[in-house]
């Protein structure tokens, strides 16, 4: 599985050069070959209307490369996540797999379709899992449907002995397409024995391999909002509690031997702590919305957030899953037609909102279904007063 973070979203969206591919796909998870021949199906689509658009068949075929080239990607395919999403154009082509269903679709436009991701960047919709031992050390990515392993190789340590090497040094790379490792369920949690270069101490070493994790995540979870539940026996999760400087690790914990828990079995453990913390949230931020009513901080109105969004004076921003509402954007005005049907040139305003919002730092966004919106048919708190804001973009 790979990470997706506001970083990668920032990235599509500063997008410039045309045309713009987007490829969804669930994935089968099942035989490795029902996926490639599902992909390859996608990928074809993605040339037919390339050339459709009036691009000539060498250069969509050059455009697609990096997507064909999947398809005899052995260890890609054996380590699929519930989605596969490929954002391709002249100036770049991410892939990632990622732990949400996703559709199966094939957009071709002047600008990325990101929507199907909206929801993982959502508040409430990722935690992670940090399953702790001497013998292995797995990171998960949960959602509440699914949970899959982020790979560690060359970013943190994955065991004790690793850690504690003298000369044990992360890799300085970037962190879009790291294929799974091999999972470790059922080792048994082992009792400190070896001692690292300087480590005078069965409880100096365990804590510099606590360090060295918890460096590695830093470097990995840079910017991340989302929860961080500890997984592990008793002793280990209290000596990695001195070392974290992760600010959203829970007080909640998966206590025993995790790594005999089957992914299923952790996630299932996790979500019970990790939802009512997101229900909380959610519902304090509701009732602020009704609190700040009639103050200028707050607005339904779709262009007025669609505007807002695009300038980055969106603090808070409810969204309805499964609804669209369609018009256009213009930037020069600003200005926003919304019109009741898709005409041609449209997008979806409500995913416009979000996109825009998330795309910026201290934008908070929760994709939640229609009758959990403070507001119809949509709700956003802003940062300020409308007397107090820029209409200037905000540069981030």
């Amino acid at each position: 599985m790979d990470l997706f973070s506001r970083e990668d979203l920032r990235l599509l969206l500063a997008n410039r050069q045309t045309p713009c591919v987007s490829i969804f796909m669930p994935t089968t998870r099942g035989i490795r070959l029902e996926d490639n021949k599902h992909w390859k199906n996608q990928v074809r689509q993605a040339e037919e209307r390339l050339i459709a658009e009036g691009i000539r068949t060498s250069e969509a075929k050059d455009l697609l490369r990096p997507a064909r080239e999947l398809l005899d990607n052995v260890s890609f395919w054996s380590n699929t996540s519930a989605g596969v999403a490929a954002f391709l154009s002249p100036e770049m082509a991410r892939i990632y797999r990622l732990p949400i269903t996703l559709p199966d679709q094939v957009v071709v436009g002047h600008r990325f379709q990101v929507k199907p991701i909206v929801p993982l960047l959502s508040e409430g919709g990722r935690f992670y899992v940090l399953d702790l031992s001497q013998k292995s050390v797995r990171l998960f990515q949960g959602t509440f449907e699914t949970m899959d392993e982020v790979s560690l190789e060359g970013i943190a340590p994955t065991n004790y002995d690793e850690a504690v090497q003298s000369d044990w040094m992360p890799e300085m790379r970037n962190f879009h397409s790291h294929p799974d490792r091999a999972g470790m369920a059922g080792a048994r949690e082992a009792i400190f024995h070896g001692q690292g270069a300087g480590i005078t101490s069965p409880k100096e070493g365990l804590l510099e391999f606590a360090q060295r994790v918890d460096r590695g995540l830093q470097r990995l979870l840079v910017n991340e909002q989302a929860p961080l539940v500890l997984a592990g026996v008793d002793y280990l999760l209290a000596i990695y509690r001195q070392a974290n400087t992760y600010p959203h690790l829970l007080a909640e914990e998966i206590r025993g031997h995790s790594n005999r828990l089957t992914p299923q079995e952790l996630h299932d453990r996790a979500w019970a702590l990790v939802e009512p913390h997101f229900r909380k949230a959610r519902e304090s931020i509701a009732d602020l919305y009704h609190q700040l009513a009639g103050t200028g901080r707050t607005t339904h109105d779709l262009a007025q957030v669609a505007i807002a969004a695009y300038q980055g004076q969106i603090q808070y921003l409810f969204v309805p899953l499964n609804q669209e509402r369609w018009g256009r954007f213009d930037a020069a005005g600003p200005k926003v037609e919304i019109h009741e049907r898709p005409e041609p040139g449209d997008e979806d305003l409500l995913n416009f909102a979000a996109v825009h919002t998330l795309s910026h730092k201290k934008g908070t966004v929760y994709a939640v279904q229609a009758e959990e919106l403070p507001d119809q048919p949509l709700a956003a708190i802003f940062r300020l007063p409308i007397g107090e804001r820029s209409s200037k973009r905000v540069v981030v």
